[in-house]
């Protein structure tokens, strides 16, 4: 099983924190270039400077802002004619939690715009490289609310449902071209969006905050969180050459937690 992904040019979004810059370790440790996507153009120099190997790059585009992203790489994809994008991780942070029936409207068009659309925009920028390649890999980082909605995510699992069910039906239309797409569902993973959701659960709750994440262990078979890296090794695997035959399907990295199969 090859996992080598020498001579590959990975896009990896959100890619300075949390899951996105686990992911941009690990495929750039299996020989990938990486295109490192995010706002904050210090911490974007600081994580390519981190990578293994060389060849990496940078793109600033802020998701909330609509349209920036892909304009952001529509003009580095101009200065950079001879590099095509082989891997597109598309990945950003979630919505903020709160019950759906309370949430502003402008909630829903925010997340749809960041996670859906942008995705979108991005995915048709990188599929003309992937056609002249001779295929790609598109894996989108959503979460297993995809599966089973979670209580207090309201406009997450919204969004997170429409981005799942674009994927399958991309996943159909591009298999011609050997394109493969997949979604990484991540269940609770130690990272910055965690600790807001355990310190929400504890206000709610009158708890600490100890607590609050001890009995959302409870709720996973190998009660603990997930790490990282642990979602950037399900990343990797959709993109190297193993996964060649894989399209279309969900991997939840969420300990055993999701409820169904």
């Amino acid at each position: 099983m090859n996992w080598n992904l020498t001579n590959k040019t990975a896009l990896v979004c959100g890619s300075t924190s949390g899951i996105g810059k686990a992911i941009a370790h690990t495929l750039a440790s299996s020989g990938a270039s990486i295109v490192l996507m995010a706002r904050n153009e210090e911490k974007l120099n600081a994580t390519k400077q981190s990578l293994a190997g060389d060849g990496h790059h940078t793109i600033c585009a802020d998701f909330s802002v609509p349209g920036e992203a892909k304009k952001a790489l529509e003009s580095w994809k101009n200065s950079h004619p001879d590099i095509l994008i082989d891997v597109l991780v598309n990945n950003t942070g979630g919505p903020p939690p709160g019950p759906a029936h309370t949430a502003d409207t402008q909630a829903y068009i925010d997340a749809f715009s960041a996670h859906l659309i942008n995705n979108h925009e991005i995915t048709q920028c990188c599929i003309p490289d992937m056609k002249k390649n001779g295929g790609g890999r598109i894996i989108n980082i959503i979460s297993t609310s995809v599966k089973i909605p979670l209580a207090g995510l309201g406009v997450s699992n919204t969004v997170r449902g429409a981005v799942g069910n674009w994927a399958k039906t991309l996943a159909n239309e591009l298999g011609t071209f050997n394109i493969t797409v997949n979604n990484v569902l991540p269940g609770a993973t130690a990272t910055e969006r965690l600790t807001s959701i355990i310190a929400k659960k504890a206000e709610k709750m009158g708890v600490s905050k100890e607590d609050a994440a001890e009995a959302m262990k409870s709720d996973i078979p190998l009660n603990r969180f997930a790490q990282p890296e642990e979602v950037a090794a399900a990343a990797a695997f959709l993109a190297s050459d193993a996964a060649a035959y894989i399209s279309g399907i969900n991997i939840p990295v969420d300990g055993g937690r999701t409820g169904n199969l």
